[in-house]
């Protein structure tokens, strides 16, 4: 099933912005071997090295565990919009069950059971309300699983499962995988940080060109690259987008 959006950026949000009443969620480093996978990559793709070398360490932190249907909740909200904005929409549907929750985080029966005019009072749009309504029925029929089970699973399983709710692509999914689970090893092909990394560490595009179309890999490239990155492509991906922000620096001076 398609996205609402199409993927633009990298991390989903991990951080509670300025302004927020929650605490700031706490990160924490990947369970997998960070200087290992930096050091075999290193080894393994020669052009790749130069950039991890120009990028520096390996500082990915991961958010705080919540559950599937949390991070997804949050994912949707997030969707199509600048995350200060999205971020006071969050906030306001949390705070809008405080009644019923205490300030806890409002379950999937709580999003079934409330009235339209309470999601759209929060800010939703028409089909991120029709969205998170169908997150919350998915995950209390079990589409959607538990965060126990959903560690257990492999990735392919994770994506098959959560792609079923609308409003959620496979991009979501690669994202929440990476940087919400951990997962070592995916290459979120249609992502265009992803994309456009790969264009300036491996093909001919330039930090002071203008990206077209034409500049950005095909996925089928990509996956052929990537084959030397394994099991190690999550990190690879991340320092991807790493040399986007290398070329926006230099473009700057």
């Amino acid at each position: 099933m398609n996205e609402i959006t199409p993927p633009l950026t990298a991390p989903l949000p991990v951080d509670t912005p300025p302004g927020s009443r929650r605490p700031p969620r706490p990160r924490r480093a990947p369970a997998y071997d960070t200087v290992q996978a930096v050091r075999d990559l290193t080894a393994a793709d020669p052009k790749l090295a130069k950039l991890i070398a120009a990028a520096g360490p390996f500082t990915m932190k991961l958010a705080s565990t919540q559950s599937p249907f949390e991070a997804l909740l949050e994912s949707i909200i997030y969707q199509q919009l600048h995350g200060k904005a999205a971020a006071t929409i969050h906030r306001r549907l949390i705070e809008s069950f405080a009644d019923l929750t205490g300030g806890a985080h409002p379950d999937p029966q709580h999003l079934l059971d409330c009235p339209n005019e309470q999601l759209r009072a929060a800010g939703l749009s028409h089909n991120k309300a029709l969205a998170v309504r169908d997150l919350a029925a998915k995950t209390i029929d079990g589409t959607v699983p538990s965060l126990a089970r959903i560690r257990r699973m492999s990735d392919e399983a994770i994506i098959e499962h959560l792609t079923q709710v609308r409003g959620i692509g496979k991009w979501t999914v690669e994202m929440m995988l990476i940087f919400r689970l951990g997962r070592p090893n995916v290459l979120p092909v249609d992502d265009y940080g992803v994309r456009k990394g790969f264009a300036l560490t491996f093909g001919k595009l330039k930090p002071a060109d203008k990206v077209t179309p034409a500049d950005l890999p095909k996925a089928d490239v990509m996956r052929k690259r990537a084959k030397r990155w394994q099991p190690w492509c999550s990190v690879a991906s991340w320092y991807l987008y790493r040399a986007c922000d290398l070329a926006a620096v230099a473009k700057s001076k």
